[in-house]
């Protein structure tokens, strides 16, 4: 039988590996729809939204390394794919897009869904192109799987509605497209830098007292064992930007956890005190959390040799992969005696988690949501892959404590909400036998609870977790901290997810004390199958209380002096035993946040 131009794009992408597709049907591809029903070697997973087909294609590259496909219908179908695409462009995973198109003859006459796909979605992605018939069509797919597998980042392709239709005979050959002339192999790409540069980089590390390392998302598969062997020789405490949080276990005796607004105090202490600073795959634009410029003498490595001096002034720019860079850089490493640095930085970081576990028993109710964080670490599985979203949910998963094998991430550049969802459900896909957590805000959840139905649907027994506080927190802080303005427009009216998820097919439970959060967690994973724990916490409990800085302080309290309506409990919050401690920014101004904690602002 012929083979139409969507067998030999299908086929082709079964040649590459790429044997999952997330997407929806629509009268523009449903030529492509007909040979994902004739090769059901293909898994077709059905999703709710076109955004959350490219975002849980994401998901999937994210923790397995290898691309999926993800594929919708012309006109909205193709512009909502644009969104989980950027997300994918940006954060450095490799996605394969699929769209239909209107007739081919019709194209440019303002015909129904009438849209130049391979044009609009060119901006986000590395490669976008029309497919013009089965003659072009294995060509032009093994060039946008290459260009997706070796820039690590989505390609696309666009096919109007009769071509996906056509067979080899209704089409022409030109001479020049000799048949048989391109292949579906593939060869993973290590690059190593000079020799030179690996010995200048150990020269500068080996001449500097007080080291912290950096680990970003370059430093995941793979390299997390060599960096904590770095950290060893160097004495270096070893901080992680958010989508490096998996790179080495929370708990390695090197880590002291995040950075940024949703970091620790401990890893802010190693940056503000270090005179030596080794950036290993990160570009994070939270760099106003790194050492100030001079201060420290550095060296970085990162595959991506345009973004190495972007965020800071290095001396040595090792570009290659971390893995096998850090296999170099090691050997010639000069073993540290003196540990004093890395323990003082953990000794913070052991108070932080003291500070956070001080604050998960707090018995108020609303509960704190670090009696969420705090259960969750102590009940997850091993193994779990975790997934975080947008909003100071961000800043509580940070606080879920990840031992070795787990993995996590996030939209950690975009920032887009609604993403764990998605995410959950391409890392489930992709790990039928590996505990599976989306761990989620209400604002986010609301974006995209339809997925709940993909879950039920799909027998995916992924568990949701959602912090639910009926606000946009994140943005009440921000409005505060950044701009001294009171909130506004940050309300949400309260959603009963526990009946949005049973209604959609899921088991579902509800915690909203401290003491009923575990109990909820526990019946969640003994659950065969997808279930949903809603937890309700203090929306003003502060997501970034140990690592706001001075000067943002002073914009809340304008922010308070002007009549915002959660001063006092955000007040009392921020002041809380232990914390001004550990937070420079809090401590500076105790005095007048006590008193608006007493509410005589």
């Amino acid at each position: 039988m012929s083979k139409t131009t969507s067998d030999l794009v299908v086929e082709r992408l079964l040649g590459w590996g790429i044997d999952t597709c997330f997407g929806i049907c629509g009268d523009a591809v449903n030529g492509f729809f007909e040979s994902l029903r004739t090769h059901p070697e293909m898994r077709f997973v059905h999703v709710r939204h076109e955004e959350y087909a490219a975002m849980a294609a994401v998901g999937f590259a994210k923790f397995t390394g290898r691309p999926a496909a993800c594929v919708a219908t012309s006109g909205p179908g193709a512009l909502h794919l644009m969104n989980g695409l950027y997300d994918g462009k940006i954060d450095g995973a490799p996605v394969l897009a699929v769209t239909g198109m209107t007739y081919h003859d019709l194209v440019g006459t303002h015909f129904l869904q009438d849209i130049d796909n391979d044009k609009v979605l060119e901006p986000a992605c590395v490669f976008s192109e029309r497919v013009m018939g089965p003659a072009h069509a294995v060509a032009v797919t093994d060039r946008a799987v290459r260009a997706a597998l070796y820039r690590r980042a989505p390609a696309h392709l666009t096919i109007p509605i009769d071509t996906q239709s056509w067979t080899e005979e209704q089409d022409t050959v030109s001479e020049k497209n000799v048949p048989g002339h391109t292949s579906a192999v593939g060869q993973r790409h290590v690059q190593i830098p000079a020799e030179d540069d690996i010995q200048r980089a150990a020269e500068l590390l080996n001449s500097c007292a007080k080291i912290t390392i950096l680990a970003g998302a370059g430093a995941r598969f793979g390299a997390g064992e060599l960096l904590e062997q770095v950290a060893e020789a160097l004495g270096a405490p070893i901080a992680k930007a958010g989508l490096g949080k998996d790179a080495v276990p929370d708990d390695s005796p090197w880590c002291t956890g995040g950075i940024g607004f949703i970091g620790t105090r401990a890893s802010q202490w190693a940056m503000e005190n270090c005179d030596g600073f080794l950036i290993v795959g990160s570009s994070t634009p939270f760099y106003d959390f790194w050492p100030k410029p001079g201060q420290a003498r550095a060296a970085q490595i990162d595959v991506a040799g345009d973004r190495i001096g972007m965020r800071y002034p290095v001396e040595v720019g090792l570009c290659g992969d971390a893995e096998a860079t850090l296999a170099r850089l090691l050997p010639l490493l000069r073993v540290r005696e003196d540990r004093s640095f890395a323990e003082r930085a953990r000794e913070l970081y052991d108070q932080w988690w003291e500070l956070q576990r001080q604050r998960a028993a707090d018995p108020a109710v609303p509960m704190k949501p670090q009696a969420v964080t705090c259960a969750l670490s102590d009940v997850i599985p091993d193994g779990t892959i975790l997934t975080g979203d947008a909003g100071t949910v961000s800043s509580w998963g940070s606080r879920v404590m990840l031992r070795r094998g787990m993995q996590f991430s996030f939209s950690g550049t975009l920032c887009s909400m609604g993403s764990a969802l998605p995410y959950a459900i391409g890392a489930q896909v992709a790990y039928s036998d590996r505990p599976v957590v989306a761990f989620v805000g209400d604002g986010g959840l609301a974006m995209c609870m339809g997925e709940l139905a993909t879950l039920a649907q799909h027998r995916l027994p992924v568990k949701v977790i959602v912090l639910r506080n009926d606000t946009l927190g994140l943005e009440v802080w921000e409005q505060n901290a950044y701009l001294g303005n009171p909130q506004y427009g940050c309300d949400l009216s309260p959603v009963d997810f526990v009946k949005v998820a049973e209604g959609c097919g899921l088991a579902a439970f509800r915690a909203e004390e401290t003491g009923q959060v575990r109990d909820a967690l526990t019946r969640a994973f003994a659950h065969d199958g997808p279930a949903l724990v809603e937890c309700v916490v203090d929306p003003y409990e502060p997501p970034f209380g140990e690592t706001v800085k001075p000067a943002q302080v002073g914009k809340m309290l304008q922010a308070y002096e002007r009549g915002e309506k959660g001063a006092a409990p955000m007040s009392a919050n921020l002041l809380a035993p232990g914390r001004p401690a550990l937070s420079p920014g809090v401590d500076q101004h105790k005095g007048d946040l006590a008193r608006y904690a007493r509410g005589k602002g």
